[in-house]
């Protein structure tokens, strides 16, 4: 398996340089130059096999090449090996026709570590058949960096530079990420949005004065690693409720669409999906751009949701991609008009393609409270702001009641403690193994948004990549 990019210009590489190098140097996305597809009996086969088994054969045809299956497999166990659930992403029944996935058994609580637990693993397997040093450069809204610290922390070879808004992460999600004290982690406090960051990241990969002395990376989902090991639990949950020969709907909350998408690639794979439902918060690009065509920036607003509280979604360009023909050179005419006005209008093929697998829900603060509420009340199950807009998206959706619906839940309630107890009167307690989160020391610097100042610090704390 080859990738190629998004914006059709940069060199198709194998799968362990799509890994390190994250971005494409055309500034498109890589992605695999063909789906792979199992038939419904190769799907009926994987019924009961253990998570890292599963894994390791959903996500062998990305990686050969690159990897033998059997140590895919090594990896695969080492990674999930830490969750507290023995299940890895166990299901739970709500009530008839939903159900939630728990993504968040990992060591930070939440979704980001289904991925990244893999992803350190494969940066560590990869650098270590060269003498590269690899600088991780990352922006996160939440999640992203607590997860990518984990992975990556006291690993040889790697620096990690993980920016997040100051101010617009929760208190949990904030000290999951400064009180790792490993010489190799740099955790900054930018003044600005999610977005913010997420374009200083992009701008990093494009300046050669950076990518000439450094090796930069990427974890987040713009790195196709990441998105492939997403893609196991849409089938872990698909085989559990009657996959290949019962469809299932998804409902996923996302801002940076990289979740929904691993659900898209699924689909490609095999997997009956009868509808992926795109659940957003008030910061409704995704919703407006699948519902109107219209994919036009707004202005972020800070809501209980953060790690949904983004405006550009890096991900959906991936789709957008597999929906126009995989047509490299008009993909990259269209961003670079999207980049230049922050606006623009999806072609009928994207809109008439994206309708056939998904639907989208805007959900508001009283309605995020309304479904955590919905939740406690009548499941006895606390779940978090960004699982609510999933649920919401789920229980309003209007799928036929013969096809289950599995919200994805995406962080543990204990993250975000004062949205669930404003909504409940119950106040989830963070789990045993993260209980002295708020007695540890943290480390973090503040910088302004600008560029220069945040480039400034990455090449003085950086090790040149030979």
């Amino acid at each position: 398996m080859d990738y190629i990019s998004t914006r059709g210009s940069a060199p198709a590489l194998d799968f362990e340089g799509a890994t390190l190098a994250g971005l494409a140097s055309d500034g498109g996305l890589y992605v695999p130059r063909e789906w792979p597809r199992f038939s419904a009996d190769e799907i009926a086969a994987m019924a009961g096999l253990p998570y890292a088994e599963l894994a390791a054969k959903i996500m062998f045809p990305f990686v050969e090449g690159s990897l033998t299956y059997d140590r895919l497999l090594e990896l695969t166990r080492q990674a999930y090996g830490r969750f507290a659930h023995k299940a890895v992403t166990p299901l739970k029944q709500l009530d008839e026709q939903q159900w939630v996935l728990e993504l968040f058994h990992g060591p930070t609580l939440a979704f980001k570590d289904v991925a990244l637990q893999l992803l350190g693993l494969l940066f560590e397997e990869f650098l270590g058949r060269s003498e590269r040093n690899l600088t991780i450069v990352g922006a996160t809204s939440g999640d992203t960096g607590s997860a990518a610290i984990d992975a990556v922390a006291g690993r040889a070879k790697v620096d990690i530079f993980m920016l997040h808004p100051k101010g617009r992460v929760s208190d949990v999600q904030r000290r999951q990420m400064t009180t790792v004290l490993a010489p190799n982690v740099h955790n900054i406090a930018i003044d600005g949005s999610f977005d913010d960051a997420q374009a200083t990241v992009k701008r990093m990969f494009n300046d050669h004065a950076m990518t000439d002395r450094f090796a930069i990376g990427a974890v987040n989902s713009i790195n196709w690693a990441r998105l492939m090991a997403q893609v196991v639990y849409y089938f872990a949950a698909g085989l559990q409720l009657g996959a290949p020969h019962r469809k299932v709907a998804f409902s996923v909350p996302t801002g940076n669409f990289g979740d929904v998408f691993a659900g898209y690639v699924a689909a490609q794979m095999g997997l009956p999906v009868e509808k992926l439902i795109v659940a957003t918060n008030v910061n409704d690009i995704l919703h407006r751009a699948l519902a109107e065509g219209d994919y036009s920036q707004g202005t972020v607003t800070p809501t209980a949701a953060p790690s949904m509280d983004i405006q550009v979604s890096s991900n959906f360009e991936r789709l957008l991609f597999d929906l126009g023909g995989r047509d490299g050179k008009a993909l990259a005419e269209q961003m670079a008009g999207f980049e230049a006005t922050k606006a623009m209008q999806l072609t009928n093929a994207q809109r008439e393609g994206a309708a056939a697998l998904f639907s989208s829900a805007r959900t508001d603060a009283d309605e995020m409270a309304q479904a955590i509420r919905w939740a406690w009340e009548n499941c006895g199950e606390l779940i978090d702001p960004h699982t609510a807009c999933g649920l919401f998206a789920a229980r309003t959706a209007g799928i036929d009641a013969s096809i289950p619906v599995v919200t994805l839940a995406t962080a543990h309630p204990a993250k975000f403690p004062d949205a669930v107890e404003r909504a409940t009167g119950q106040r989830s307690g963070l789990p045993a193994r993260v209980g002295d989160l708020f007695e540890r020391e943290e480390k973090c610097v503040e910088l302004t948004g600008d560029y220069e100042s945040i480039a400034d610090f990455v090449a003085q704390h950086a090790s040149p990549k030979i």
